[in-house]
């Protein structure tokens, strides 16, 4: 018999780790095809909430925040670089990168899942990472945003009026204070029928066996 289970992927648009976990995620539920069937809800953080226009440059943010050297940064960047590869993302991040807003992107992502088709979010949210880590877009512009909209098969001129209108704002920002209140304080967090957590940027392989362990018990 088949296990349907419902699965909030909280993340940021600005995390690496949640790309890597999200790649071990669709490859863990690919293997278990037949046996567990996914409904997968993207949910907002932001890593950097009131980040201002035009963004941050990322190698001084990452200084400032965690107090990293520019040897730990580069040397954490190329194993984030190696594991992406694995799930087959490229990161194209570097020295002169930077950090932008993603709070419209959470708006937009919102939109898709209210409003979209089947798969369009989750089409969305890989568009939107490929837009910031290997382009290195600004993910507070609403034409990456409207670009990101269409590559994942969403009307870019609905996700235009969506963005120009402040629509889904308050959504947004209710739904990040009940993560935060739930005690979601680093991301990515995959939360399974909201009861079980799984952290981090986990390979396939670990969620494999997580979910495995999780349809058992139910």
């Amino acid at each position: 018999m088949t296990k349907r289970m419902k699965i909030d992927f909280v993340s940021d648009v600005a995390c690496p780790w949640c790309v890597i976990g999200l790649g071990g995620l669709e490859e863990a539920l690919a293997r278990l095809k037949g046996e567990v069937e996914a409904d997968i809800h993207f949910q907002p953080f932001e890593l950097n909430p009131g980040m201002p226009p035009g963004g941050r440059n990322r190698l001084e943010l990452l200084t400032e925040k965690y107090g990293l050297t520019r040897d730990q940064i580069a040397a954490n960047r190329e194993g984030i670089r190696q594991r992406a590869a694995q799930v087959g993302f490229t990161m194209a991040q570097n020295d002169d990168s930077r950090a932008y807003s993603t709070f419209d992107a959470h708006r937009l992502l919102h939109w898709a899942g209210v409003e979209g088709a089947p798969g369009q979010q989750a089409a969305l949210k890989h568009a939107l990472f490929e837009a910031h880590f290997t382009r290195n877009q600004d993910t507070a512009d609403p034409e990456v945003l409207a670009a990101a909209a269409e590559a994942a098969g969403l009307d870019p001129a609905a996700a235009r009026e969506v963005l120009a209108s402040g629509r889904y704002a308050d959504e947004v920002r209710e739904l990040e204070r009940r993560w935060r209140a739930a005690g979601v304080d680093s991301v990515p967090a995959i939360v399974i029928d909201e009861r079980y957590l799984i952290s981090g940027g986990q390979p396939a392989d670990a969620f494999e066996q997580a979910l495995r362990q999780i349809a058992a018990a139910e």
